[in-house]
């Protein structure tokens, strides 16, 4: 069975036929789903889906280039919800400097990303990291947060340098893989997949998005994870199963409500 680590469900892609394929993911080898928040609207969408699917968890938290919408009262309310007994993560949080260019947003972004973190330090739950074009002061965050402890999360859709995930993995990391190791240009990632144990490793789509080959372009769902585990198992020189196996032990691990 998969352990999908990171979709978005609630996304209107599925709004034609979220139940139905929801349903038959179990039967198509996805055993477990974490859908994961962006904002504080699809967090509520979320948890509503962890609710409703056995199999589904949900992660609550908001993304980097949804931050200007927080505010004491609804951080308060996020807090509360890091009890919810169906939650595993908070994330998707982190910093994207590719689509916010001004440094007034991008300080904005770093002072949520602090405070989130240190909600899920407060919450004793995992971190779902979003980082993008924002490699050195990810880092940089992650090393003055972790207060000398083993951090616990995941570089969520890794796009950075096989050295550069070397260095989160030191700090505790796992190192999320999706789609886009399928794709020919995906050079760094693979070399990622390749230099990174496979102990470190978490299977994930960002579904609707980032669908793999055979079928980049079109809407992604999780059935398309054998894709990417065979990808890694090539990339490892092991078989899919032992991809399978492994990175579900990872995600236990990681993600210990999900037990």
């Amino acid at each position: 069975m998969i352990f999908e680590t990171h979709s978005h469900y609630d996304d209107e892609a599925f709004a034609e036929d979220r139940a139905k394929l929801l349903a038959a993911l179990p039967s198509a080898g996805i055993g477990r789903i974490i859908n994961v928040g962006a904002s504080i609207e699809s967090t509520k969408t979320t948890l509503k889906l962890a609710e409703d699917y056995s199999h589904v968890y949900a992660a609550v938290g908001v993304h980097p280039s949804e931050v200007s919408d927080l505010n004491e009262e609804n951080f308060a309310w996020l807090r509360a919800q890091t009890a919810h007994p169906k939650v595993v993560a908070v994330g998707e949080i982190g910093l994207d400097y590719y689509w916010d260019k001004e440094e007034a947003v991008q300080r904005c972004q770093r002072e949520w990303f602090r405070r989130q973190l240190a909600l899920a330090r407060e919450s004793g739950l995992p971190v779902i990291i979003h980082s993008r074009d924002a490699a050195e002061d990810t880092m940089a965050i992650l090393k003055e947060t972790s207060e000398g402890k083993e951090a616990v999360g995941v570089i969520h859709c890794y796009s950075y340098s096989p050295e550069m995930a070397a260095e989160f993995v030191k700090l505790g990391y796992y190192i999320g893989v999706g789609g886009v190791v399928t794709f020919k240009n995906a050079r760094k990632l693979k070399e990622t997949v390749e230099q990174t144990p496979l102990e470190r490793i978490l299977l994930e789509t960002d579904c609707p998005y980032m669908a793999p080959e055979p079928h980049r372009g079109t809407r992604n769902d999780s059935s398309y994870l054998i894709h990417v585990a065979d990808k890694i198992a090539e990339l490892k020189g092991v078989t899919r199963e032992e991809v399978e196996r492994v990175t579900w032990e990872n995600a236990l691990t990681l993600f210990k409500r999900s037990v």
